[in-house]
């Protein structure tokens, strides 16, 4: 991704969903995994943004991962911490601080993870 963002500037990841989001007939859709706000400046060209930060602590996001088994998924703390700079270096801290609103995912089940953002979307659509 960074080879991408590199060849074709910051918020090109957000770029490669803009025939999907143009589209879709959808009134809300949900984009995982924004990393910076040059992404956030892309997805504003095609309509309102919201944005929903998800905090975890290092041991909760670094189980996740170890838990989702992805190949790309980083094995060891070293390779997770890397992996983390390599997100702040896009800018996902900036993100996380101007997000519209967040919640504190430490202790919550993954249901209650998702009742408390559905009911923090189902505001700002009503």
């Amino acid at each position: 991704m960074l080879e991408l963002r590199e060849k074709n500037g910051p918020g090109a990841i957000a770029e490669l969903v803009e025939t999907e989001v143009q589209s879709s007939n959808a009134n809300v859709l949900l984009i995982d995994g924004v990393r910076s706000n040059d992404e956030i400046q892309v997805l504003r060209k095609f309509g309102i943004v919201k944005l929903l930060a998800i905090h975890a602590s290092i041991d909760t996001r670094f189980n996740f991962l170890q838990k989702r088994g992805r190949s790309d998924d980083p094995q060891t703390k070293e390779h997770f911490n890397e992996r983390d700079n390599r997100e702040l270096g896009v800018g996902i801290s900036n993100s996380i601080a101007l997000s519209d609103f967040a919640i504190s995912n430490i202790g919550l089940t993954k249901d209650e993870l998702i009742k408390k953002s559905y009911e923090i979307i189902q505001r700002w659509i009503e």
